[in-house]
């Protein structure tokens, strides 16, 4: 894939918000028409079931691990070289971040990703939900909370100067979280047929997964030809979302793929949602229900730094390359979603999103 002569054309900077928005794109479209949301999954978990929620999940998983896996196979894009797994991660952050964030995003009735895709479909808590969200997030990243994040994440680091490959910590060999892919996408479709999930839901849920290896792929192809370091990165929202916010706050701001991929998935959401008549305005259900929404964002910004992602950065993202603590994080943010809905569900705080 030569994208030499587009760099050249329209600058390095203008390239990766480009690739941005091509990802977010893909990713608003499929999100919206699948429903895919890590929060509904749990929800459903939490109340012993298997239905269509941890299908659309797990397929999201599944495919993706499969396409940015293929992708690496084929020499497309090298996991290794990823900013997420060049640098150390933190085992606590993964954990107490995961929790968090997982209690969070149940009191905020849907993730990070989620409550973008929400917004863009006319969905206003979601809009405010979404804000406190990223300010927290820039809040985490480098403002007040700062210290208590970097407290947190020093607990208990990698160590090397590195993540771990948690396929090579594991001693599976080089197509294993291929073939691994390939079984959960499977087991996935099994329990599609269970719930009589049709077949375009299906398939946009396989395209969340396919934006995240677009995302990697097109990262790296620019890295190769930029003449400045390129960070290879794909779809996330903690980050993303405190950066984008900062872009209209500042003027010495820059555009980056940050900012392409939270336009692509509110252009790509918003439009998927008009063109199925489901665009309208919802508020918010009362006070008590704003209360919780803006409680659970605040947790989600925090939580999601710390976990060093969000349930798509960390757990989908993440978790496509092999990073252990990506993978930790999302294990974590399952727990702490089905305790809180444990603990919210018989209070009739659990209303789905």
């Amino acid at each position: 894939m030569d994208i030499l002569p587009l760099v050249e054309r329209i600058g390095e900077a203008n390239a990766a918000a480009l690739f941005g928005l091509i990802t977010g794109l893909i990713f608003g479209v499929a999100a919206q028409r699948s429903r895919f949301c890590l929060r509904a999954a749990t929800v459903e978990f939490a109340h012993g079931k298997l239905g269509d929620k941890v299908a659309v999940w797990l397929l999201t998983f599944s495919t993706a691990l499969v396409w940015v896996q293929g992708a690496q196979a084929l020499g497309l894009m090298r996991g290794e070289d990823a900013r997420m797994m060049a640098v150390p991660g933190s085992w606590s952050g993964a954990v107490i971040g995961g929790l968090i964030f997982g209690v969070g995003m149940v009191l905020a009735r849907g993730c990070s990703g989620r409550l973008l895709v929400l917004a863009a479909t006319g969905n206003l808590r979601s809009v405010v939900s979404g804000l406190i969200f990223a300010v927290v997030a820039q809040m985490s990243l480098s403002g007040w909370l700062t210290p208590a994040r970097d407290s947190l994440a020093a607990l208990w680091t990698t160590q090397g100067g590195t993540n771990v490959n948690l396929a090579a910590a594991l001693g599976v060999p080089g197509l294993g979280p291929l073939i691994g892919g390939l079984a959960l996408a499977v087991l996935a479709l099994v329990l599609a047929r269970r719930n009589r999930i049709g077949a375009r839901r299906l398939v946009f849920a396989s395209g969340v997964g396919f934006a995240v290896a677009v995302g990697w792929i097109l990262t790296f192809a620019l890295a190769q030809v930029a003449f400045e370091p390129v960070q290879i990165e794909s779809a996330t929202f903690t980050g993303p979302s405190a950066h984008t916010l900062m872009f209209f706050l500042s003027r010495d701001a820059l555009i980056d793929f940050d900012i392409g991929l939270i336009a692509g998935v509110f252009a790509g959401a918003g439009v998927a949602a008009l063109l199925a008549g489901e665009f309208k305005f919802q508020g918010f259900e009362g006070e008590a229900n704003m209360r919780r929404a803006m409680t659970g964002a605040a947790l989600m910004g925090f939580g999601g730094m710390l976990a060093g992602g969000c349930a798509i950065g960390a757990g989908v993202t993440g978790g496509s390359i092999m990073v252990a603590t990506a993978w930790c994080a999302l294990f974590f943010m399952w727990v702490g979603g089905v305790l809180a809905t444990l603990l919210l569900e018989p209070r009739g705080l659990g209303v789905p999103a």
